[in-house]
């Protein structure tokens, strides 16, 4: 068995690959955890079929962030912070792994998201919610601040003012306290929660995977001044436009148009 691997299981369902985190009590994040998250992109980065990654818990929180023995441990020693640095320093590679692969990655909140749960969950492309979760930043509480990617994302999903009401003022919002503020998409009861949320897995994972990707990084290049988002717009249509995937699509679709008179039909 893996090392790590009853932390979190792996199972494929169709196009989508589900991650669930059970990690008694809190799913808290260490080396461990971490690595067994790499292991899980790893497995599933080159696989043509997952177009969905979606990511669960089966416990009462979804992540509650940092492992309290590994901060102790780190705090404890000369050089702990210097390791401890090296742990935020992986988990920030690992979530731009997840944010970057070419797939979509939905994020099932049913309970805490907190500190480097949070982190984890912004990595995500969408988020779904409990209406009973708690979501939000606590580190400024300790002196510390959200280091895995979390002031950045933050701040570019929700903006300046919402990401100061949250990271400076260490604030911790419920789902649709989250929902209001942008930080989930969607927020259902929790009795509904996992229903609701395998079948947007579902309907997601039926869309055709190259023109996903493709989307994901036009999406992701606005607001990036490197990044030219129209030319990779125009780029990305050209790559689609010979992808046997795509012709087959329109073809079918231009075919039963026409079938049912409808040949002015537009997407």
């Amino acid at each position: 068995m893996n090392p790590g691997a009853e932390m979190l299981r792996l199972e494929r369902i169709g196009h989508v690959a589900v991650a669930t985190l059970s990690r008694p009590p809190v799913n808290a994040l260490d080396e461990t955890l971490v690595a067994r998250l790499e292991a899980v992109l790893d497995e599933i980065a080159g696989d043509d079929e997952v177009t969905v990654l979606h990511i669960r818990s089966d416990q009462k929180a979804f992540c509650a962030g940092a492992d309290l023995a590994l901060m102790r441990t780190c705090f404890s020693t000369t050089d702990g912070p210097d390791a401890m640095l090296g742990v935020v320093s992986r988990m920030q590679r690992l979530f731009a792994r997840i944010e970057n692969a070419p797939l979509v990655a939905l994020a099932e909140i049913g309970g805490a998201a907190l500190g480097g749960g949070m982190e984890l969950a912004l990595a995500c492309d969408i988020r779904v919610a409990a209406a009973e979760a708690k979501l939000g930043f606590p580190e400024v509480g300790l002196g510390l601040l959200p280091g895995a990617g979390g002031t950045q994302r933050l701040t570019r999903l929700c903006g300046r003012g919402v990401a100061n009401r949250l990271i400076l003022g260490a604030e911790v919002t419920d789902g649709a306290g989250a929902e209001r503020l942008g930080l989930v998409q969607w927020v259902r009861p929790r009795e509904q929660l996992a229903i609701w949320t395998r079948e947007l897995a579902e309907r997601i994972s039926a869309l055709p995977k190259a023109a996903v990707a493709e989307a994901k990084r036009c999406v992701a290049a606005q607001g990036d001044p490197t990044r030219d988002g129209f030319a990779e717009e125009l780029a990305a249509s050209q790559r689609l436009y010979h992808h046997p995937e795509t012709r087959r699509r329109v073809s079918e679709f231009l075919n039963r148009s026409t079938t049912q008179g409808h040949s002015k039909e537009t997407l």
